[in-house]
C-alpha cells in the first residue's frame, strides 16, 4: 500500500545503523551478562557500553541510566517509585501534581496513586499549549512530593519550561519527572539544563528498537522498584535484561547525540514549508497551534477548513499522519487539544503531522498538495 510517512512523533523506523549494531544479538551472542563464562562478560561490557552511550546523550554518568522496557515503565518507575519511596520513609499519601498534556502513561500512573490515599492535581495549560510556573508555585504544599512536566508535547510539539519548573519545585523540597522521549532525536537533552530528577526516554521515538527505553534517575535520589524478582538495574529492576533492546538503544543514543542538532534545522525547514504551503493555499488561513512559543523542530499541529471530516479523512487516507478520535475514551490527541481550549468542532479538524530525518521535500510537498485538493472537493 503506497503511504506517505509524517507521524514521527508516534514512532520511527529503525535506523539501518542501530538494526547492524543489534543483529548478532537476536542469536549469535545470547547469553546474559551475569552467567560466568567469557562470552557472558563481554556481553556485559558491551552492556556497558551502550549504558554509557545513552548517557553520553542525557549528558550524566552510567550509574543513573536505568534501562526498561520503554517510556512507559520509565515513566511508572518514576512516578510510583518517588511515591512508594515516600511512604515507606514514613510519610502519609501526599499530592503530586501532573500537567494536563502529559502523556497516558504518566496520567495513569499518577491517577493509580489515589487508590493508596494520594491526592492528584492537575497544572493548566495555555492556549498554546505551555504550563504556567507561577501557577505551580501557587500549587505547591507542604505534603507535595511530585511535580510531572514532559520537555515536549507530542501533540503540539511545545516545549516546556523545564529548567524554571525544576528550580522552582527544588526550591520547595519537590522532586521533578520529567517525559524528555519526544525530545531525543530531535533535539539535545542535558540533564544539567533540565534539572529534572527523573527523565524518561523510549528508544523507537529516536530511531531506536520497541520495547527498550531508559530512566535517568539523579544521584543519591531514592526509588523504589515496582516489579520484584532477581534485582538488577541498580536494583530498580528485576528479571533478565533486553540485552539486544538495550545495544540498540545505545547505538540510537550514539547516532541522535551526534545528529540531532543537524536534524533539528532540516526538520524545521521541511515543517515550516509544509505550513506555508498550506497557508497560503488554503482560505480560510489554516491556524498553525503553537507556532508562537518554542516547539519541537518537526512537528506541526493544525486546524483546518474541513467541512466533511469523514470525507476528508478517506480523501488523505494515504497520509500516515496523526488525527483526533473524539469519542470516548478520548485518545491523548483529543484530551490535549481539549486541555488547550479548542472546541469539539475545532477538534474534528485538527492535524498533527510530525517530520522525521528521512522525510523528503517531495513528501512534504504530496502531503500538502493532497490536503489541499481534498479541501477544494
Amino acid at each position: 500500500m503506497r503511504h506517505i510517512y509524517l507521524d514521527f512523533n508516534t514512532t520511527t523506523p529503525l535506523a539501518p545503523s542501530v538494526g547492524e549494531a543489534m543483529q548478532p544479538f537476536w542469536d549469535e551472542h545470547f547469553l546474559l551478562p551475569t552467567q560466568q563464562h567469557p562470552a557472558g562478560l563481554a556481553l556485559g561490557e558491551l552492556v556497558d557500553t551502550a549504558r554509557e552511550q545513552v548517557a553520553n546523550l542525557l549528558g550524566c554518568d552510567p550509574f543513573e541510566v536505568v534501562f526498561t522496557s520503554g517510556g512507559t515503565e520509565a515513566n511508572n518507575l518514576a512516578i510510583l517509585g518517588v511515591c512508594r519511596a515516600w511512604q515507606q520513609a514514613g510519610k502519609p499519601p501526599g499530592r503530586v501534581i501532573v500537567s494536563a498534556s502529559e502523556h497516558d502513561s504518566v496520567i495513569a500512573a499518577a491517577n493509580s496513586l489515589q487508590f493508596d490515599g494520594w491526592h492528584i492535581e492537575y497544572l493548566d495549560v495555555d492556549p498554546d499549549g505551555r504550563v504556567d510556573p507561577e501557577q505551580l508555585d501557587a500549587m505547591l504544599q507542604h505534603d507535595t512530593a511530585l511535580v510531572c512536566v514532559q520537555a515536549a508535547c507530542s501533540i503540539s510539539g511545545v516545549l516546556q519550561p523545564v529548567r524554571q519548573v525544576a528550580d522552582i519545585c527544588h526550591a520547595r523540597g519537590v522532586l521533578l519527572h520529567c517525559d524528555a522521549a519526544q525530545l531525543a532525536g530531535k533535539q539535545p537533552i542535558d540533564t544539567g539544563s533540565l534539572r529534572a530528577d527523573t527523565i524518561a526516554i523510549s528508544g523507537h521515538k529516536m530511531y531506536g528498537p520497541k520495547g527498550i527505553g531508559a530512566l535517568y534517575v539523579r544521584r543519591g535520589l531514592k526509588l523504589s522498584p515496582i516489579l520484584y524478582g532477581e534485582a538488577q538495574e541498580m536494583g530498580l529492576r528485576p528479571g533478565s535484561g533486553n540485552i539486544t533492546g538495550e545495544i540498540g538503544l545505545g547505538a540510537a543514543a550514539k547516532m541522535a547525540a551526534r545528529g540531532a542538532e543537524d536534524a533539528a534545522d532540516a526538520m524545521a525547514a521541511l515543517r515550516d514549508r509544509f505550513e506555508d504551503r498550506l497557508q497560503q493555499a488554503i482560505s480560510p488561513t489554516p491556524r498553525v497551534l503553537g507556532n508562537q512559543v518554542s516547539r519541537l523542530p518537526n512537528t506541526s499541529l493544525i486546524t483546518l477548513p474541513i467541512r466533511v471530516p469523514l470525507q476528508f479523512n478517506k480523501a488523505t487516507s494515504d497520509l500516515v499522519i496523526s488525527r483526533p478520535r473524539c469519542a470516548q475514551p478520548q485518545d491523548w490527541m483529543t484530551r490535549c487539544l481539549v486541555a488547550i481550549g479548542l472546541s469539539e468542532q475545532q477538534i474534528a479538524c485538527t492535524l498533527r503531522v510530525s517530520v522525521g530525518w528521512t522525510t523528503s521535500q517531495e513528501s512534504v510537498d504530496q502531503a500538502a498538495d493532497q490536503i489541499i485538493r481534498a479541501l477544494e472537493n
